[in-house]
């Protein structure tokens, strides 16, 4: 069961981190392209803040949750970490489920907000504006299908107890951790070369 929601999870994550690459892209073009039309041709393209402003907003929550699944966001990891197995344990469960509501309050409200500005039309684009708010409706959504996988998981599986921190206070420590990772792989993977090479035959040694 978890096997397959973490291959549903990824898919999903990859196509949004596509997605999110493809508003980047398209809000690149916007704004350079209005501050050459500005500056070269006295005019510029309509939409373009509008419609940068709006994917802007849907590239953030995208990306925030491709960060939630893959636990990039930051925290303090200060306490947690010099906790007990048992106490890992529970402030992990405690604040899964904390975000579990604060993600039903987003979804709640940003779905309010949706059906509010439905019929609401953009004073640029004309386009609806529920289109704005339906953002934190996936970014809320989202949030609570991958903090209900993370939280079966802390209940029913072994974890690390790496897995039961999760979070890094800083990215120059998640980045020092994975260096020191590598490395540690690195030198496994030599002394693992050197013991084979050692007990291949006509070494000389058995």
């Amino acid at each position: 069961m978890f096997a397959l929601a973490d291959r549903v999870l990824r898919g999903y994550t990859r196509a949004l981190d596509a997605l999110a690459g493809l508003c980047l892209a398209i809000m690149v073009v916007l704004v350079f392209g209005n501050v050459v039309l500005r500056y070269t041709f006295n005019s510029g393209i309509t939409v373009s803040e509008e419609l940068s402003r709006w994917l802007f907003v849907w590239l953030t929550f995208m990306g925030a949750v491709v960060a939630l699944r893959e636990h990039g966001h930051l925290g303090v990891d200060a306490m947690v970490a010099r906790l007990p197995r048992l106490g890992k344990k529970i402030c992990l469960v405690l604040a899964q489920v904390a975000m579990i509501y604060v993600s039903w309050l987003l979804l709640a409200g940003s779905w309010a907000q949706t059906l509010i500005n439905w019929e609401t039309e953009a004073p640029v684009t004309g386009a609806s504006v529920g289109i704005f708010y339906a953002s934190g409706v996936l970014m809320g959504a989202s949030a609570i299908a991958i903090l209900l996988r993370d939280l079966l998981r802390t209940l029913f599986l072994p974890l690390t107890d790496r897995e039961l921190i999760m979070v890094q206070e800083s990215e120059e420590a998640a980045a020092l951790e994975q260096i020191q990772r590598d490395v540690q792989q690195a030198d496994a993977a030599a002394m693992a070369q050197s013991l084979d090479g050692r007990s291949a035959p006509g070494s000389g040694k058995p």
